[in-house]
């Protein structure tokens, strides 16, 4: 089994905890509707990756965090349980987003190379969509994280 089984299974716990934290942070501030509706559809991204890898596991296998993986795993995503409150809870919750979609990109970037090198056509094909999407989801939190900063941190409670 190659070392790409590991990487399979941590964009599957990736994507995954992507996908349920933004469901939660959309939820979590609904009061903002743009915030609840993105959330949602930018979720929806994450869960066609994450059944888009299947015929992949299949081939490649699937190795989890604590699964005969030969090193601890360091970098892990925990996922957002519950949101912080008002605009500042805002800004930190979509820094937290951030985060774990840095994650799942730089992700895809190395499964991205490894499909390049054993020429897999269709995880090539899989890694390029995923990778602009993730690229996409990255874009609207950076742009609505900016948005909310300045009366976030400026305008008194």
């Amino acid at each position: 089994m190659t070392h790409l089984a590991t990487y399979v299974g941590l964009l599957h716990h990736s994507e995954q905890t992507l996908a349920d934290s933004l469901r939660t942070v959309g939820q979590g501030h609904s009061q903002e509707a743009d915030v609840f509706h993105l959330c949602e559809t930018l979720a929806r991204m994450s869960d066609d990756h994450i059944r888009s890898l299947t015929p992949i596991a299949r081939r490649y296998g699937e190795k989890r965090s604590g699964q005969d993986v030969e090193e601890p795993e360091r970098l892990h995503a925990e996922g957002i349980g519950s949101v912080r409150e008002g605009a500042v809870g805002l800004v930190r919750d979509l820094q937290d987003l951030c985060l774990l979609a840095t994650l799942v990109q730089t992700s895809w970037t190395v499964v991205n190379q490894a499909a390049q090198g054993a020429r897999d056509q269709e995880l090539l094909k899989l890694a390029q969509q995923a990778t602009n999407q993730t690229s996409r989801q990255l874009t609207w939190l950076n742009t609505r994280m900016k948005a909310a900063a300045p009366q976030a941190l400026l305008v008194a409670p």
